[in-house]
C-alpha cells in the first residue's frame, strides 16, 4: 500500500514538549522503553498553552499504569483534588448545578437509579437528586478524603500544567528519553512515499526517526504543515475561539471542584491550586471583544494577579486523521475541544494508550493508522456531543450568543440522546465512551431537561418501602460526608506543595 512503511519501527521522535509531549514520552518510555529509542525535541523559546489545569478521573488510571506516587505528583504540581464541576448560570442567570464524578444512588439491573427517583418525585417524596451522590455532597461541603486503595470517592485533580510537564520530563528522562533543545526548521519527507524521515533543526542537527509524534500545538507543524492532513471545523457547534487566562493569588481555602461561570458571551473558569488560582474567560470573539473579555476577567478575579492576562486564540475541531503516514498527532496538534469538561489531558493520555496498544513495531500500515484514527475520531465526537449539550439546553435570554446556542442545529447523535431522555428518561453510554450514564443525567437535568416519562420499575415497590430505602440512602451519604475532613486541611496534610 502507498501508506505502508515496511522497516522496523524503533526510533520514535516527539516534536514538541509541554503536557502532550511529556505525557507521550512518559507513556511510551514506561511501557515500551526497552524496545524503542525515544527522542523529544523542544525549545525553551517556544511557550506552551499551559492552562489545561483541571482533569478527570481517568488521569488516575494513567498514573497508576506508570506507577506514579500520588502524593509526590501532587506536591510537584501544587495539585488539589477535584470531585466535579459546578456550572453557574448555564441554564439561566442565578441557577447552578454540579456535574460530579460520582454515582447517582443505587442502580438496579432493570434501570438506573434516576428512574426510581423520578417515580418517587411523581409520588411526592424523594428529595433532590443531588442528595444521592456522595461526591456531589462532599463537593458542596468542601470535604475530601482518600487513602491508598481505600478511597470511596471518585476524583481527579487540579494541577499546574507547566509543573506537570516538568514532573513527567524527569520521569521520562529516568526511563531513557533523550531531550534535544532546538527549533524545528524543516520537516524532511521521502520523495517517494511522503513519510517523514527527519526533523532538521535551526542548529543544523538532523533528528531521524521511524515514527514521529506531533505535539507542536495548534501549529500542527508535522501533521498539517508538512503532511496537509486537513481539518474538520466544529465551530458551528462550538463557536468559542478565544480565551484570556491569568493566575492569581489564592484568597481562601481551595475547594474540591472547578467553577464554570457563564457570562453573556461564553463562560469563565476558576481552578483552585494549593499555591494559586487559575483563571480564564472563554468567549466567541464575534460576540465579545478580547479587550472587553480581559476586563471582565480582571473584574471577576478576587485576588492579586500573579501573571498578566494572556490571550489564546483557537478553533474547535479535529484533524481528518489523527495518524497520517508515519505521524501521530496528540494534543492540540490533533484537534481542540474547549476546556469545558476538562478533557484535554485525558484525550492526550487516551491517544498514548491507544498508540502503545497499536504500536507499529514491524512497520506503519494503513490498517493500523486507520484504526487509530477511527478510535480517536470516535472519542472526539462523543466528547463534542457532550460539550454541545451544555450550550443547546439553556434558557438564557440575555444575549444573542445564548439565544443562538439554543436555536442551533446539533449533530443527529446528540439530538437522539436528548429526545430519548426527554421522552423516557433513557440515558446511556457506549462501551468505549468517556462520559458515563450518570454524567449525561446530571448535565441534562442540570440544564433543565425534565423527562416526561420514565421506566416503570418504581411501580414494583410500595411507596413506604421505596421511601424508606431512599431516606436510608440519603442519610448514609449525609453521615459519610459529615465524617470527612475539610478538603483544604486534608491537602495540606497529605501533599503540601514545596514553596517556590
Amino acid at each position: 500500500m502507498s501508506d505502508t512503511q515496511t522497516n522496523l519501527v524503533k526510533r520514535v521522535v516527539i516534536a514538541g514538549g509541554g503536557t502532550a509531549g511529556w505525557v507521550a514520552a512518559a507513556g511510551l518510555s514506561h511501557h515500551l522503553g526497552p524496545a524503542l529509542e525515544i527522542t523529544l525535541v523542544e525549545s525553551d523559546t517556544i511557550g506552551t498553552v499551559g492552562v489545561g489545569e483541571a482533569t478527570i478521573p481517568t488521569q488516575r488510571t494513567f498514573h497508576a499504569h506508570l506507577g506514579l506516587n500520588e502524593a509526590d505528583f501532587m506536591k510537584a504540581t501544587g495539585a488539589t483534588f477535584k470531585l466535579g464541576i459546578e456550572f453557574e448560570g448555564w441554564l439561566r442567570p442565578g441557577h447552578r448545578y454540579i456535574h460530579s464524578f460520582g454515582t447517582l444512588g443505587r442502580h438496579t439491573w432493570v434501570a438506573p437509579f434516576h428512574h426510581l427517583w423520578l417515580h418517587a418525585k411523581s409520588r411526592g417524596y424523594g428529595g433532590s437528586l443531588d442528595d444521592y451522590c456522595l461526591e456531589l455532597k462532599a463537593a458542596r461541603a468542601h470535604k475530601f478524603y482518600t487513602a491508598p486503595d481505600k478511597s470511596v470517592l471518585n476524583y481527579a485533580y487540579h494541577l499546574d500544567a507547566t509543573a506537570y510537564a516538568r514532573f513527567l520530563r524527569t520521569f521520562s528522562e529516568q526511563k531513557g528519553v533523550r531531550r534535544v533543545e532546538g527549533l524545528i526548521e524543516h520537516v524532511e519527507q521521502s520523495g517517494e512515499t511522503g513519510f517523514i524521515e527527519a526533523l532538521k533543526l535551526q542548529s543544523g542537527e538532523r533528528i531521524e526517526g521511524d515514527l514521529f509524534i506531533d505535539c507542536t500545538g495548534f501549529r500542527g507543524l508535522l501533521i498539517e504543515q508538512a503532511l496537509e492532513t486537513g481539518f474538520d471545523d466544529w465551530s458551528d457547534w462550538l463557536p468559542m475561539n478565544a480565551a484570556v487566562a491569568a493566575q492569581s493569588e489564592a484568597t481562601g481555602p481551595a475547594i474540591p471542584y472547578t467553577r464554570s461561570i457563564a457570562h453573556e458571551g461564553g463562560w469563565r473558569w476558576r481552578i483552585p491550586l494549593q499555591h494559586r488560582v487559575g483563571n480564564g474567560i472563554v468567549f466567541d470573539s464575534n460576540h465579545l471583544d478580547p479587550d472587553e473579555a480581559e476586563k471582565k476577567l480582571r473584574d471577576a478575579i478576587d485576588g492579586p494577579l500573579r501573571t498578566d492576562p494572556r490571550l489564546i486564540r483557537f478553533r474547535t475541531g479535529r484533524r481528518k486523521r489523527a495518524w497520517n503516514k508515519n505521524c501521530v498527532a496528540l494534543g492540540l496538534s490533533g484537534g481542540f475541544l474547549e476546556p469545558l469538561e476538562s478533557t484535554s489531558i485525558h484525550l492526550i493520555q487516551r491517544g498514548v494508550a491507544d498508540l502503545v496498544a497499536l504500536f507499529p513495531y514491524h512497520g506503519v500500515t494503513q490498517e493500523l493508522s486507520d484504526l487509530f484514527s477511527r478510535k480517536m475520531n470516535r472519542e472526539l465526537e462523543q466528547v463534542r456531543d457532550f460539550l454541545i449539550l451544555h450550550y443547546k439546553l439553556n434558557e438564557r435570554e440575555d444575549s444573542d450568543f445564548w439565544r443562538g446556542r439554543k436555536a442551533m442545529d446539533i449533530p443527529d447523535t446528540l439530538a437522539e440522546r436528548i429526545a430519548l431522555f426527554r421522552d423516557s428518561a433513557y440515558a446511556y453510554h457506549n462501551c468505549d465512551e468517556l462520559f458515563l450514564t450518570d454524567s449525561w443525567v446530571q448535565v441534562m437535568m442540570g440544564q433543565g431537561l425534565a423527562p416526561t416519562g420514565w421506566h416503570a420499575v418504581g411501580h414494583m415497590f410500595p411507596d413506604d418501602k421505596l421511601k424508606g430505602a431512599l431516606d436510608a440512602q440519603r442519610a448514609q451519604i449525609e453521615n459519610a460526608v459529615s465524617r470527612l475532613p475539610a478538603h483544604d486541611d486534608f491537602v495540606r496534610q497529605y501533599c503540601p506543595v514545596t514553596p517556590t
